[in-house]
């Protein structure tokens, strides 16, 4: 036999050689005829492609990841077109991942050609095409959610993570694993910034080492804003568009479970009250009202002159029975109905005014929760149920768009779906929102993106991207609260743990 020795000093048996030589050439004629075509001959259908996620005709900022999906039509071969003005690019199988260098090209058209081809039983069959559309309105390059487990009381490996819209790329701002052990516990939550500014970023710590963890610039402090004049420490958080200053509810809330209602678990304000905390000065201001309020959820206006939020009020209704206001609450939790106020703000003296009615949801049988101002000031976007204010879990919150300056009120029709729609958040230019939807199967929140063209309208909105088609189907955990950042956290969950573990400052 006769042996080859390389200038690597392996030897290579005669016969080796002309086997690899054998499997080249094999692979080069596989490589030829497995080249991706269009079918020579097929039928037309009238019908859409069944995909998942469902991007058919949906609108997308130039700057976003691939959108892959799955086919979910039966066939045993798949070809799908993609074409632009630019060219056109093939792809085989029933997932569909363009790459980013193909995607990147085919967004510099106004739109997407996508045909979709499914060989059956034999016969090929063309589905009804549909478009991409892709506009010029860049959306911000980062979001941040809290990734929970769809259960009422695990929460150990609750997460905030941040994500790169451009790519797929996903990274750990802080999780409760970090100081937690079996014996103490944390939870973690309300993720905030100034301005979408990653660098000036707050969340709570609940339980071991609890407090309000401020990051401003750099400098790190774990606040303990528990005070003899208020319900609570600072729960649901809104910062000052340009000021040292915090706007929080102040919170007293517990779960229900219901044995005969399809919704298992009402959240429910027992006590809630709005404060204001001076960064600078570590000074809380309570902005106390009769108990008989339940204010929450507070949002500044763009220009920081008023606070918005949400307000119901509730007076015990079973005056005869020898209950307490908490549980006759629970009792009559579909009673408990929220509208949205206002209040002025005077940044000189740190004052707020009287509250201000600006939607009297209640007054219709119905409960708005969430205010949110798009950055021009003119669009107030809220969720609006039947009652209560955890809207998250009730099938029938939708959002609802208010013109500030017509007072006009619609639903959203375009973008609502028949189960939860609930927390959103405007992009730092007003073009995009993106909200919270259990539109897939009911159980898990997922992150959806719709476009605004400011004059009140939006588009079809379309599923977070992701590398794997069908991940969310077989992602375990739901997405909370999303909000759009000009950039990553840059502060690490090293830093942010070690900073829990040290004494907080106590507010006065």
């Amino acid at each position: 036999m006769l042996k080859i020795k390389t200038k690597n000093s392996v030897q290579i048996s005669l016969p080796s050689l002309k086997r690899m030589g054998w499997v080249c050439i094999f692979l080069l004629l596989l490589t030829a005829c497995g080249k991706t075509k269009i079918p020579a001959s097929y039928t037309e259908s009238t019908a859409l492609p069944n995909i998942y996620p469902e991007y058919t005709d949906v609108t997308v900022p130039a700057n976003i990841a691939p959108l892959t999906f799955h086919i979910d039509n039966e066939g045993t071969d798949f070809v799908t077109k993609f074409t632009t003005s630019e060219g056109e690019w093939l792809y085989d199988g029933d997932d569909v991942c363009p790459k980013r260098k193909a995607w990147e090209k085919m967004k510099t058209a106004e739109k997407i050609l996508v045909e979709v081809f499914i060989n059956k039983d034999g016969k090929w069959t063309r589905m009804k095409p549909f478009f991409i559309y892709v506009s010029k309105d860049e959306i911000d390059p980062y979001i941040s959610y809290r990734l929970i487990s769809p259960s009422y009381v695990t929460y150990e490996d609750l997460t905030i993570c941040q994500r790169k819209l451009t790519n797929f790329d996903e990274s750990l701002i802080y999780g409760n694993m970090a100081n937690s052990d079996e014996k103490d516990g944390q939870c973690i939550n309300c993720h905030a910034y100034q301005n979408y500014n990653p660098a000036r970023i707050q969340f709570h710590v609940r339980q071991s080492h609890g407090g309000t963890i401020i990051a401003y610039d750099g400098k790190l402090e774990r606040i303990n804003m528990i005070t003899g004049k208020t319900v609570s420490a600072g729960v649901y958080p809104t910062w000052h568009p340009t000021e040292k200053l915090i706007a929080y509810s102040t919170n007293k809330t517990g779960q229900s479970f219901h044995t005969h209602d399809n919704q298992k678990v009402e959240v429910q304000d027992n006590q809630s009250d709005l404060m204001l905390y001076d960064i600078e000065r570590h000074e809380v201001l309570p902005l106390a009202r009769d108990t008989n309020y339940l204010d929450c959820f507070p949002f500044w206006s763009p220009d920081g002159k008023f606070l918005y939020y949400c307000s119901a009020h509730y007076e015990k209704i079973d005056t005869a029975m020898d209950i307490t206001k908490e549980y006759d609450m629970i009792k009559n939790y579909k009673k408990v109905k929220y509208s949205l106020y206002r209040r002025s703000f005077e940044l000189k003296t740190k004052q707020f005014g009287e509250p201000e009615m600006v939607f009297d949801a209640a007054k219709d049988s119905m409960s708005a929760t969430l205010p949110r101002i798009s950055p021009d000031g003119r669009w107030l976007m809220f969720t609006m149920g039947e009652f209560g204010v955890f809207h998250i879990w009730h099938r029938d919150a939708d959002l609802y768009l208010m013109d500030l300056q017509s007072g006009e009120v619609r639903n959203i029709t375009e973008i609502n779906s028949d189960n939860v729609e609930s927390y959103h958040s405007w992009s730092s230019n007003g073009k995009w929102v993106i909200f919270s939807s259990r539109r897939n199967d009911g159980n898990f929140t997922r992150p959806y993106i719709t476009h605004f063209d400011g004059k009140g309208h939006f588009t079809k909105p379309f599923e977070l991207p992701q590398k794997a088609p069908q991940f969310h189907r077989e992602f375990l955990r739901s997405y909370n609260i999303p909000e759009f950042m000009t950039g990553p956290v840059k502060i690490r969950p090293q830093q942010f743990a070690a900073q829990i573990r040290r004494d907080s400052i106590q507010a006065k």
